[in-house]
């Protein structure tokens, strides 16, 4: 497998980038969920938004990796050509988890901030953005919880076209994407 993307397929470093956020925000949310199956004040329900915290900052420190890959390498075709508002639209869309996966970690940053909490990440503790200030938590805890819902429609559109391109197009827009020996 390639290093650099090329004109013919993604290099292994934006492949297995691409394969680890996916885990990693699957991780995210996952934590989220059970946290919320388990009582308050429960070593469980801790250990989950723990997991959440760290999860989540991971996703904000590998999308600059990824981010880079993305600025440094080309793009590679897609077999047969999509029609230039299919093109727009998937940069749209591409745009927008880019965004996502950078504003929500800041955005739970910021609320564990502002309440005055620890910000774990594996073993250190990260600087407050804020002082601690409850109804600023309030505020920057529901921006990230609605963009946490959003999220879910953002991912489950990636994963549609990706199958939409794949069986209904036949085009390599997946395949591109998929590990090659």
């Amino acid at each position: 497998m390639e290093w650099k993307n090329t004109t013919t397929g993604y290099g292994w470093p934006a492949i297995c980038l691409h394969w680890l956020m996916l885990i990693l925000i699957v991780g995210v949310y996952a934590a989220m969920d059970f946290k919320s199956l388990s009582p308050r004040g429960s070593a469980l329900r801790t250990s989950m938004a723990s997991w959440h915290y760290m999860l989540g900052l991971s996703v904000f420190t590998l999308v600059w990796l990824r981010l880079l890959v993305r600025a440094t390498g080309t793009a590679p075709r897609i077999e047969p050509p999509v029609a230039p508002w299919d093109a727009r639209l998937a940069g749209a869309a591409h745009f927008a988890l880019y965004a996502m996966m950078l504003g929500m970690p800041v955005l739970g940053w910021l609320t564990l901030s502002a309440k005055g909490e620890a910000i774990p990440f594996f073993g250190f503790e990260l600087p407050a953005l804020t002082a601690k200030n409850e109804n600023l938590a309030q505020a920057f805890k529901q921006v990230h919880e609605s963009l946490a819902t959003v999220g879910y429609f953002l991912i489950g559109l990636h994963v549609l076209a990706g199958l939409w391109h794949h069986y209904v197009k036949r085009d390599n827009t997946l395949r591109l994407m998929w590990p090659r020996r």
